[in-house]
């Protein structure tokens, strides 16, 4: 049925006070409404329609808002949402305030070093090209990777594998176009994948535009190479000696100087006291970054500066006859290495990188190449001081010697090395190998690379992986007609093409890496129907799949990404630390045996780890999940353990001399967030 109106208020005065609504209402309403609208509830009584109710006055509102009873409740709510906006608001500031510094991308999983050459070839041509990472992509996926630094792929004669750059805005076409790269980019972001470059400041090639001008004399061009007066019969200015061997200077007949090279002749070094030569080093980063690269790998920048006086470098051993000086090990490299101004530069091109990193979520990343060796001060320098930023972190090549010496005491001694002498806050990062250096599979035998990954995966820092190390691969013999490395060629003990064979991903033709001619520009190595990406990937006891897992661990658990690193324990075999951190009840203790033979680790004088401990991950998959007593934990030669546990007693209160940790943060698990503390 219809209520064709609403209840009638009688004591309702319009507003002219003349009357009550429901009168006004009734006067204008015609009467043929009325009575359609009336409803009639049986046949003797007629329903008459109320008319609407209109409302309270506003003198009756008024009477009644102002009694207790009615005000007291509505300043109470008042007070207590502005009380509660308050809290949320302070509650807010304070998570804000307190909360550490989130993890930048280069800093949750490891970087991955692809040698573009050896990677994947798309084209059969036998050299591995950008469409040939484009492909593999998914593999980066796989092992949860998400940064990946390209050796270069600049325009290059390939006088040194495209360390000696023509052209530094153009890409060599054995590696493909710049459209081939920009389609590369845009995949790997789209996946959630960093690009890292190969940036080589300290030299051009010889057939660089650049050169051609300064040795022809151009006004402008004259000083962007450091030249001097010598003697064309005997270019020997000074002492000074390349990296590859023999004299540092070249002869050049057209200009009619020497220009200084620390690498081969090929490589003339820039002269970057010239500012047009700082602007123009300054504006090439520029065109990378507007491309959308997101970091650099800054190469041999110790070698950028040279000192002015081009002084004799003093003699390692004073009595060699000074003719006889031929190895840059003969030499102490006082005025060709880490002159003042080098950090100035350094940090120019860090200011460069931040105007791009202001792009949220772009951060743009730089880590500098320096072989200091023992001199752990000069490298500390690159990461800047407290108030100026240089790179995020220069390359920790200390583990590189790790094959030197296989005991749980020289690694620990190598890490030492690093975390000792490491500024207060800064990040730390570990490597075994490169493009450079032989591979660690073959250095420190094959027994070793399972323990030395876990190594990698589980201390404090970002670990840099290259490529093939994550399958095991070992170097391969060359013989002088196959050598393509230039110091090879100078000396044949010192090529680097046997680290640099190519990937292998099947047990196909070439091991996966051409699968449309039978060309590879160095031959694969023997063993890849055995070691491959594609075997080990079905195998859950393989190299491949452990480094998945430690990795997949590292990237999920707190105390693996930032929490403290612990030194527990170190002996002629084992070396022991811990990871944990504060207020999350769950850490982990790493057990790795670098010995020649098995061993017993007893632990029981730890008295923050429970007695009874259980095995997370081994590299001998059949003692996953074994249950130990910290008293006596057994490793065989090469294996190692981790060992995840629970506990409220934190290990580095007690011992803060063998603690570290970059940035100090706590766990609230009533939360679920990190606060500082």
């Amino acid at each position: 049925m219809e209520l064709g109106e609403c209840t009638r208020n009688p004591g309702y005065q319009d507003v002219d006070g003349g009357g009550s609504a429901a009168d006004t209402v009734n006067h204008e309403e015609p009467e043929e409404r009325r009575d359609t609208t009336a409803l009639k509830l049986d046949a003797d009584a007629e329903y008459t329609q109320m008319k609407p109710y209109a409302g309270m006055p506003k003198e009756l509102v008024l009477l009644h808002s102002s009694k207790a009873r009615y005000r007291v409740p509505r300043e109470i709510m008042f007070w207590l949402m502005v009380a509660c906006t308050l809290v949320m608001v302070a509650l807010t500031v304070t998570v804000i305030a307190l909360s550490p510094q989130c993890l930048k991308w280069w800093q949750v999983s490891p970087v991955y070093q692809v040698y573009l050459r050896s990677f994947r070839d798309s084209d059969g041509d036998g050299v591995g090209d950008l469409k040939g990472i484009q492909e593999q992509l998914d593999h980066f996926q796989y092992l949860n990777i998400k940064s990946v630094w390209v050796s270069p792929f600049y325009h290059s004669p390939m006088r040194d594998s495209g360390y000696d750059v023509e052209d530094f805005r153009a890409i060599h076409p054995l590696f493909g176009t710049m459209q081939d790269f920009e389609e590369l980019l845009a995949q790997m972001h789209n996946k959630g994948l960093k690009l890292i470059m190969d940036f080589i400041p300290n030299h051009t090639s010889d057939r660089h535009r650049w050169f051609n001008l300064s040795r022809t004399g151009d006004p402008h061009y004259k000083d962007y190479y450091v030249w001097t007066d010598c003697n064309g019969s005997a270019p020997r200015p000074n002492n000074w000696v390349s990296v590859f061997g023999k004299s540092a200077w070249t002869y050049d007949e057209v200009r009619g100087q020497c220009y200084l090279h620390q690498f081969l002749k090929e490589q003339p070094d820039l002269n970057f006291r010239n500012p047009h030569v700082r602007k123009e080093m300054t504006d090439i980063i520029r065109f990378w970054l507007e491309k959308g690269v997101d970091g650099f790998r800054m190469g041999a920048v110790k070698h950028l500066m040279e000192a002015a006086h081009l002084r004799d470098e003093p003699q390692v051993d004073p009595n060699k006859a000074p003719e006889s000086v031929a190895s840059e090990w003969d030499l102490h490299h006082d005025y060709t290495t880490s002159q003042l101004g080098l950090h100035d530069l350094l940090r120019e091109w860090r200011a460069e990188m931040d105007v791009f990193s202001r792009e949220p979520g772009r951060y743009r990343f730089m880590v500098s190449e320096s072989y200091d060796y023992h001199e752990v001060d000069k490298t500390m320098m690159y990461y800047g001081t407290p108030l100026v930023k240089e790179s995020d972190f220069p390359f920790n090549f200390h583990l590189l010697d790790l094959p030197q010496n296989t005991s749980g005491s020289w690694v620990k001694h190598l890490v030492q090395l690093w975390m000792a002498n490491m500024p207060r806050g800064q990040w730390a990062n570990w490597l075994v190998g490169n493009h450079d250096k032989p591979r660690i599979a073959s250095s420190a035998g094959q027994t070793y690379i399972r323990v030395i990954n876990m190594l990698l995966l589980t201390l404090p820092g970002t670990p840099t992986t290259y490529y093939g190390e994550e399958i095991g691969m070992e170097n391969i013999n060359v013989t002088d007609s196959q050598t393509q490395d230039p110091a090879g060629k100078y000396n044949a003990s010192a090529s680097r093409d046997p680290q640099r064979s190519p990937m292998q991903w099947s047990g196909d033709m070439n091991a996966g890496f051409n699968n449309k001619t039978n060309i590879t520009w160095l031959p694969v190595h023997p063993n890849y129907t055995s070691i491959n990406v594609e075997a080990q990937r079905e195998d859950e006891g393989s190299v491949l799949a452990q480094y998945r897992f430690l990795s997949a661990l590292r990237q999920s658990e707190l105390a693996l990404q930032r929490g403290w690193f612990c030194y527990v324990h170190a002996d002629a075999s084992v070396f022991s630390y811990l990871r944990e951190l504060d207020g999350l009840n769950r850490a982990f203790l790493m057990v790795l045996n670098f010995g020649k033979e098995s061993a017993v680790t007893d632990l029981s004088s730890v008295r923050e780890l429970p007695d009874q401990l259980k095995v997370l991950k081994s590299t001998n998959q059949v003692n996953d999940g074994k249950a130990l007593q910290k008293s006596g934990i057994p490793t065989e030669a090469g294996e190692s353990l981790v060992i995840q546990y629970s506990t409220s007693t934190r290990f580095n209160p007690n011992h803060p001399e063998q603690c570290y940790v970059s940035e100090k943060a706590c766990y609230l698990s009533a939360m679920d967030i990190l606060y500082k503390c």
